[in-house]
């Protein structure tokens, strides 16, 4: 994932990242389905799709902490 992309993800609101996140994971799980019934011809593309799913839970994660106030 290019940098432009992930500084457009770090900007999106939490319902917006929200939103990205489980689009993402239902396309995962698509392509999973798709790949154990026939080999798919980009492979690469389950790889990116799981570092998009962690990047997207990780800036999802961070603005919550920054949204609680500290103790």
């Amino acid at each position: 994932m290019k940098t432009k992309d992930k500084e457009a993800l770090k900007n999106l609101t939490p319902a917006e990242l929200g939103s990205e996140l489980r689009q993402a994971r239902e396309k995962r799980f698509s392509l999973e389905f798709r790949h154990k019934m026939t080999p798919l011809t980009d492979p690469l593309e389950l790889r990116a799709l799981r570092r998009k799913i962690a990047l997207l839970e990780t800036v999802s994660a961070q603005k919550a902490r920054a949204a609680k106030p500290a103790k």
